[in-house]
């Protein structure tokens, strides 16, 4: 979605701590490894399980976690979460999530997943993982959170069993997304391919009133699609290319990408998306994960904060509130509180708006002689009534007759 943004100074912390009971490493942009089993890390500390991107053949599905991470994240911080969670926590408002399935009985999104078809299963994770950014709820003994813990999911599958996407399959997912209602549309997936169906898709999308939301990079390159030289590609990527799609790029603790992140291709918007906590397909651990699919969830979430908050907001509307408020950068970084809190003028209707008001006739088009006019007859009016309050009583006190003739009207006027 290329369109002029109003870069407003909203103060927003986008360094903040990483809150966490155990220590996190981010893996290789890059690389795509299945989640193993915590083991120990170099200073002898546990880690979080790395967040796989795709499976390889015959790999198993994504193991459970056997960490829970207890603190809020740094993410959760540096969106300010706490008090824009007081204004809004996304309730009523339905994300459709295109993705590797989202796993409905997840202790996080329990009692809120809606899955289509096949997209109850997820043996990746990565769908999960990112409806918790979305819309988890805290669990026990965990402060970790998404962006709208009220919301709801309607699961679809974008991809196979092992992860990889299919354009057509995203374009499908896109438009059942949108016949279901969903007002948030998250794509998990950066396409090279797929410029037509998903273009059209999103067309679809647009005109039900639903905001689709997309990475504007890979997390990951798989080695058959770099380059002779190992050089990775730079898009376009699809759907975040076409029309009407809020494309978003990550960013981490430190306010950078990941060294050697596959480079993006025209954001509207960074979000958080680096080194991120959330849950995963199986039991009630956290995984870490980084790349621009997670900042892409964490900004389909704030988009759910905004039309909770604000019901009548088109989809258009909430894309240019997300971006006009953004906090100034070279990309503009995602602001939910700002975006809620802030009163813009938009160019078209919200929906449901009330009538137009009628336009005040035109201006007169001698304002000055007009004004001068009338100072002119208040000033004439006021000398009038100054006159006449001099000259009345006196007049009564002569009986009304002219001065001459008061002395010869004498007694008999009495």
């Amino acid at each position: 979605m290329r369109r002029p943004a109003i870069q407003l100074l909203v103060p927003l912390t986008a360094t903040a701590a990483l809150i966490l009971p155990v220590t996190v490493t981010a893996p290789p942009a890059a690389a795509v490894p299945a989640a193993p089993s915590p083991a120990p890390g170099a200073d002898g500390v546990t880690l979080l399980p790395p967040l796989p991107v795709r499976l390889g053949e015959g790999k198993p599905c994504t193991k459970p976690s056997g960490r829970t991470a207890a603190g809020k994240t740094w993410a959760q911080s540096a969106l300010g979460l706490t008090r824009t969670q007081q204004l809004s926590q996304g309730a009523g408002v339905r994300v459709a999530v295109i993705d590797t399935g989202v796993t409905p009985g997840a202790d996080a999104l329990s009692g809120r997943v809606s899955a289509v078809g096949a997209g109850g299963t997820d043996c990746v994770g990565h769908g999960t993982f990112a409806a918790g950014l979305i819309a988890g709820a805290r669990t026990r003994g965990s402060d970790v959170e998404g962006m709208a813990p009220q919301a709801r999911i309607i699961a679809l599958k974008g991809t196979n069993d092992r992860g990889v996407p299919s354009p057509q399959q995203v374009a499908d997912g896109i438009r059942e997304a949108a016949d279901r209602g969903a007002e948030v549309i998250y794509v998990g997936h950066a396409l090279r391919t797929g410029k037509a169906e998903l273009t059209q898709a999103t067309a679809y999308a647009a005109r039900h009133d639903a905001l689709v939301v997309a990475p504007a990079a890979p997390d990951a390159v798989p080695r058959e699609e770099l380059g002779p030289d190992g050089r990775q590609p730079t898009g376009p990527y699809w759907p975040a290319a076409a029309p009407g799609v809020l494309s978003v790029v990550d960013f981490g603790p430190s306010g950078l990408r990941q060294k050697d992140a596959p480079p993006a291709y025209a954001p509207d918007l960074s979000a958080p998306g680096s080194t991120l906590v959330s849950i995963g397909p199986r039991g009630s651990g956290h995984y870490i994960g980084s790349g621009a699919s997670l900042g892409a969830a964490c900004t389909a979430g704030a988009a759910a904060l905004v039309r909770a908050h604000h019901p009548r907001m088109s989809a258009e509307n909430v894309a240019r509130q997300l971006m006009e408020t953004a906090y100034p950068a070279d990309i503009p970084r995602l602001d939910p509180y700002a975006a809620m809190t802030m009163t813009l003028a938009h160019g078209k209707a919200d929906r449901a708006a009330p009538p137009s008001a009628h336009l005040p006739p035109p201006a007169d088009p001698a304002p000055g002689v007009r004004s001068a006019a009338v100072a002119f007859g208040s000033l004439a009016l006021a000398l009038l009534l100054a006159a006449a309050a001099a000259v009345i009583p006196r007049g009564r006190a002569r009986g009304w007759l002219p001065p001459g003739r008061q002395r010869e009207a004498g007694p008999s006027s009495r």
